[in-house]
């Protein structure tokens, strides 16, 4: 029974031996130390390159910025560029001389014409009627001058024949009157009757010349006035150009000095390229320009700068006689630009010029 009773615990005890590791309680792990104390240097010196690295970033798009806007500014004083300009040349608005009706039209829309081309004719009969009536007016008053000749001729006659008379008559008187006293009254009176018919006579002569004088060119001048309205119901191309929006008719109206035709002139060809007034006081008369145009955009071309504007017009509809540049924007305050006309150099024949076609211009000082 002692045995017995005394082997059992001896199992029990060695059964649970093997569980004793699992019942002993674990160590306790040494502590680590805290993240923060362990990375603090290396924190701080990343900080600190990535700080420096801003900045270098800052100060580098700073600088550029900075030698971005000195180098547009100091380019100011070396060259100009705009693409601010156009093609243009004069436009001439050719009006008739004389009223009437438009009988033929010599011409097309878009049609070269050379100088002194017949554009339209006016009808011209009446202008021919007075020339006629005025031809009429002159004959008659070449007619009326021959009558005039002969009638002066008539009086001369009448006043020599007057004083021959007189001579004889004095010279009798002298032989047969031997008393000095009244023949020198006789010949006194005599005389003097003599004097004032031959100055009567001579002026009544310059007058009738005077009048017949008159009278022959006030003629002249009338037929030389009709024979211009005539010459002028011709409506001539004044210059070298071509015809731009035709619109005129048969039977259409022509009045006095109001335009009839358009006429781009051929001769007159330049471009208006509109400057910053900041950098036109560096621009002077004769400094080479390159031209871009819109029509030939492979091609430059250039020009010299014929002239600057000296004044502009800032209030649009005003000051017709100044142009006037528009600003591009309304809603900051820009810099006014100026008209810089330039004349192409050299210009090859075979490029075509549209008046207001756009162009780029580039003046170099």
């Amino acid at each position: 029974m002692s045995d017995f009773g005394t082997r059992t615990p001896l199992r029990e005890v060695a059964r649970a031996e093997p569980a004793a590791p699992e019942t002993t309680p674990a160590e306790p792990k040494p502590l680590r130390p805290l993240p923060e104390h362990d990375g603090a240097p290396a924190t701080a010196g990343s900080q600190a390159s990535s700080a420096a690295r801003y900045h270098r970033r800052v100060l580098l798009t700073l600088g550029a910025i900075v030698l971005a806007f000195g180098l547009y500014w100091a380019s100011s004083y070396v060259f100009a560029y705009t693409d601010d300009a156009y093609v243009t040349s004069d436009f001439v608005n050719v009006a008739p001389y004389v009223s009437g009706r438009i009988i033929s039209i010599n011409i097309v829309d878009n049609q070269a014409v050379a100088k002194g081309s017949v554009l339209a004719e006016i009808d011209p009969s009446p202008f021919q009627l007075a020339l006629n009536e005025k031809r009429a007016k002159r004959t008659e008053a070449e007619a009326q001058l021959a009558v005039d000749r002969d009638l002066i001729a008539s009086a001369q006659a009448q006043r020599d024949d007057a004083s021959a008379r007189e001579r004889l008559a004095s010279d009798n008187l002298r032989r047969t009157t031997p008393v000095a006293a009244a023949g020198f009254a006789s010949r006194q009176a005599l005389d003097t009757a003599n004097a004032q018919e031959q100055e009567a006579k001579a002026a009544l002569a310059d007058a009738e010349t005077a009048i017949a004088k008159a009278q022959q060119t006030l003629a002249l001048h009338e037929a030389a006035v009709a024979q211009w309205q005539l010459d002028q119901t011709k409506l001539l191309a004044p210059t070298d150009g071509t015809i731009t929006n035709l619109t005129l008719r048969v039977g259409d109206q022509a009045v006095e000095n109001a335009p009839l035709i358009g006429l781009v002139d051929a001769h007159a060809w330049r471009i208006f390229a509109n400057y910053k007034e900041s950098v036109i006081r560096h621009m002077q008369v004769g400094h080479i320009a390159w031209v871009w145009l819109d029509t030939y955009p492979w091609h430059v071309h250039r020009a010299r700068i014929q002239g600057i504007a000296r004044g502009i017009s800032r209030v649009q509809g005003e000051r017709k006689m100044l142009p006037y540049v528009e600003p591009t924007t309304d809603w900051i305050r820009l810099e006014r630009r100026f008209p810089v006309t330039l004349v192409l150099q050299d210009l090859d024949p075979d490029v075509v010029l549209h008046m207001g076609s756009d162009a780029r211009t580039l003046i170099i000082y």
